[in-house]
């Protein structure tokens, strides 16, 4: 399985979170299969994300679906 850590290396890196690995990153996390290493890569790329800096797509779909 991908680490958390490579997935959100790659989220910080494109400024994008597809639903996709959100979903993945949510799976790895409730399964507890990470190192403290991933731990620490997803609260990065979560204050990435409060920040702005990292767009989650699934926000971006409920806005586009609540708007019409």
């Amino acid at each position: 399985m991908t680490p958390i850590r490579e997935i959100a290396q790659q989220a910080l890196t494109t400024g994008r979170l597809t639903v996709e690995a959100e979903k993945l990153i949510g799976q790895l996390l409730l399964s507890a299969s990470y190192t403290l290493e991933d731990l620490n890569a997803y609260m990065s790329l979560q204050l990435a994300a409060m920040a702005g800096r990292v767009k989650q797509e699934s926000l971006e779909l409920a806005g586009a679906n609540s708007s019409l």
